[in-house]
């Protein structure tokens, strides 16, 4: 298969930054897709309704003339939400899910919940309005392996939480380990992950190839090929429970490439087409609308788009850099070649 004609793909987990950042990036996904769940992890963090909509405003404004992208704007947990801003989120009909960030555990992380149980009034209350909780499935104990954080999360985070909040509807972001494609599969149907093309393309030996890959730094961390080998397995499967989310994350080259790198790979530049990529590898491309398109706008109760893109077989020169308002920002494949683009 050569072409493929596929139902415009929704972004179920995407980083946008702010300002001239955020309009360096915008018209990559905007290209691609019709709709993402944009982040909350800003500086300061989009913690209330208010600061959301106005996030909302920013990138709309932002937008080229002709784009029809749609924003779905996110709330940033805290140990301080009250389940009154819960609520004027969900009437707010722009707040789609509310994101849980352990304090500490990845990018603009630190102002994140330090302990669930004093948020179980928001939890309570989502529950009730049937708003959705992303989360990120990471322990921060200095104890536990930076390879077995998202294990151990799935033990003593996320199996007690769904099983205690029994209406929470939960997606697991950017699932990296068979541990939690297993998970995912056997827990009911109001939960759901959400898989990076990166981690269906790399295993953790990128990170060393020929030196220390910065580029490839992301949390959580890239896996052992047997999990790289599940999540293709879980994607392919047909199964609503996984959907698209690129985890798409922007940061400019020179706090990538320093003593302390921060975490996160930028893939919006090729969206669409690195899961087309990892798909076609797998002999699979048939099943990927529904991966892309499908299931994610079904698990928000949202409607499926109605116009359609075309990808072809055709291999692009990715550059070796891009803009990034006053900086600039390497992106996956840097000086390499994706081997699908959008017709």
């Amino acid at each position: 298969m050569n072409k493929i004609t596929i139902i415009r793909p929704d972004d179920w987990h995407l980083h946008l930054r702010d300002e001239g950042y955020m309009q360096a990036v915008l018209p990559d996904t905007a290209r691609r897709f019709a709709r993402a769940i944009v982040m909350p992890n800003l500086k300061p963090p989009v913690t209330t309704t208010a600061l959301a909509l106005q996030y909302r405003d920013r990138i709309r404004a932002a937008l080229p003339p002709d784009s029809s992208f749609e924003p779905l704007m996110t709330l940033y947990l805290t140990d301080n939400t009250q389940p009154a801003e819960i609520i004027k989120a969900r009437q707010s009909g722009a707040v789609y899910a509310i994101k849980y960030y352990p304090a500490g555990a990845t990018t603009n992380s630190d102002l994140g919940v330090t302990d669930l149980g004093k948020c179980r009034g928001v939890l309570e209350a989502m529950e009730a309005c049937a708003m959705p909780l992303l989360v990120h499935g990471e322990v921060t104990d200095p104890a536990v392996d930076i390879y077995d954080r998202e294990r151990v999360f799935l033990e003593r985070v996320l199996a007690p939480l769904i099983e205690r909040y029994s209406r929470l509807r939960v997606v697991a972001e950017h699932i990296t380990t068979r541990e939690a494609v297993d998970f995912v599969s056997a827990a009911p149907l109001r939960v759901a992950a959400t898989i990076t093309a990166h981690h269906l393309l790399l295993n953790r030996n990128a990170l060393f190839a020929g030196g220390i890959r910065p580029h490839h730094y992301c949390l959580p961390v890239l896996k052992r090929e047997q999990h790289r080998q599940a999540l293709t397995a879980a994607a392919i499967s047909g199964s609503p429970k996984f959907f698209l989310g690129t985890d798409s994350a922007p940061h400019a080259q020179h706090t990538k490439e320093t003593g302390c790198g921060c975490a996160g790979i930028y893939t919006a530049h090729a969206g669409i087409e690195l899961y087309a990529e990892a798909f076609d590898q797998a002999g699979a491309l048939d099943r990927l609308e529904g991966f892309a398109s499908h299931y994610g706008a079904d698990f928000y109760g949202l409607p499926r788009n109605q116009d359609r893109i075309t990808l072809v077989r055709e291999s692009w020169p990715v550059p070796d850099k891009l803009p990034y308002a006053r900086d600039s920002l390497v992106p996956f494949r840097a000086s390499g070649h994706v081997a699908w683009k959008i017709e």
